[in-house]
């Protein structure tokens, strides 16, 4: 017997006018964020930087950079135990010399300020990793990042032997990793052929590749009372206006040698971030928060302007998310303790 029985279609669903997907449903409470959450901000993510002088028991405020200090030997490892205590792997030295000259001899001393910081940091957390800044601003009586002429030009090839001499004495001194800054023109390549002949062939180079002429360094030249004392670094600096050429200048130092590459200043430069990171996948890349970007968020927070804690973690965040691996920045234990 067949059956003949008809069912009646059902009835049509209602249409809604509500959008079928909904991205908020993964934004609805602070665990569904954090599981999804693309960029995940580290205390293993910075480097501090400090400024290490002459003397004992030496805090010397930096005006333009509060909660930031010139360092006697004894505070900055003291500042380096703190770091390693809330998980900051890595600091950076600069240093103050006791005294100036147009090649700037105690940079490349056995017994310069940072050759004493390195030993007594690496004496006291042999785990931290130091890394040194190699450069001449801070150490020559004219304030430029090269040997100058008579004339005021900066000149390019004789200061490629200092940094090289720099280089080694950092590595001899205990430094486990060397951070050219000046913009010089084969500087990876002179260190590390210093380097390597030398006999400290596993010192690694973190290359300042793409260093712009920016406005935003003017607290850092108080703190490491590097101030050019005639002209500029626009002969040397890359220009703000350009990327391509970043991409050159980075290409450069890879090529000669670089372990690391960075970008500095990071914040106005995280396109430039970006690019370097899809053209050099195989490289770690730092980028250095710098001293204006640092002051100025110090400036809103102290007025109310902004909320200092949600601001700095949001740039630190903004970095990583460009391209980062490694953030050099000012607000390194803060940030650290609030991660925590």
């Amino acid at each position: 017997m067949t059956d003949t029985t008809t069912l009646s279609p059902a009835p049509p669903l209602p249409r809604s006018s509500a959008p079928p997907i909904r991205p908020r449903r993964l934004r609805a409470s602070a665990g569904l964020r954090a599981m999804v959450r693309e960029t995940q901000l580290d205390a293993a993510d910075f480097i501090y930087p400090l400024f290490v002088r002459h003397g004992a028991g030496v805090r010397q405020p930096i005006a333009s950079m509060p909660g930031i200090y010139q360092l006697s030997v004894d505070e900055a490892v003291r500042e380096a135990e703190t770091a390693v205590s809330l998980g900051v792997p890595a600091v950076i030295l600069f240093g103050l010399p006791a005294e100036k000259d147009p090649v700037g001899r105690e940079n490349f001393a056995p017994d310069g300020i940072v050759q004493q910081a390195i030993r007594a940091i690496k004496t006291a957390v042999p785990d931290l990793v130091v890394i040194t800044d190699v450069c001449l601003c801070e150490y020559t009586d004219h304030g430029h990042c090269g040997l100058v002429s008579p004339a005021g030009a900066i000149l390019n090839d004789p200061t490629l032997d200092i940094l090289a001499q720099v280089a080694i004495s950092h590595a001899a001194a205990g430094a486990d990793v060397v951070a050219p800054s000046g913009m010089m023109d084969g500087m990876v390549a002179a260190i590390r052929a210093g380097l390597d002949g030398a006999g400290f062939s596993g010192i690694p180079i973190m290359s300042y590749a793409v260093k712009y002429a920016s406005a935003f360094y003017g607290p850092f030249r108080e703190a490491a009372d590097g101030a050019p004392k005639f002209g500029d670094r626009k002969t040397h600096q890359m220009d703000p206006g350009n990327g391509r050429e970043a991409l050159r200048e980075a290409a450069l130092d890879a090529a000669e040698g670089a372990d690391f590459l960075m970008v500095k200043p990071a914040l106005p430069y995280l396109d430039i971030i970006r690019r370097l990171r899809e053209r050099f996948p195989e490289l770690p890349l730092a980028a250095y928060n710098v001293s204006g970007e640092y002051a100025m968020i110090k400036a809103a927070a102290a007025n109310g302007w902004l909320d200092e804690q949600r601001v700095v973690l949001e740039a630190l965040t903004g970095i990583k998310r460009a391209g980062a691996d490694l953030i050099i920045t000012y607000h390194a234990l803060d940030a650290a303790r609030w991660l925590d």
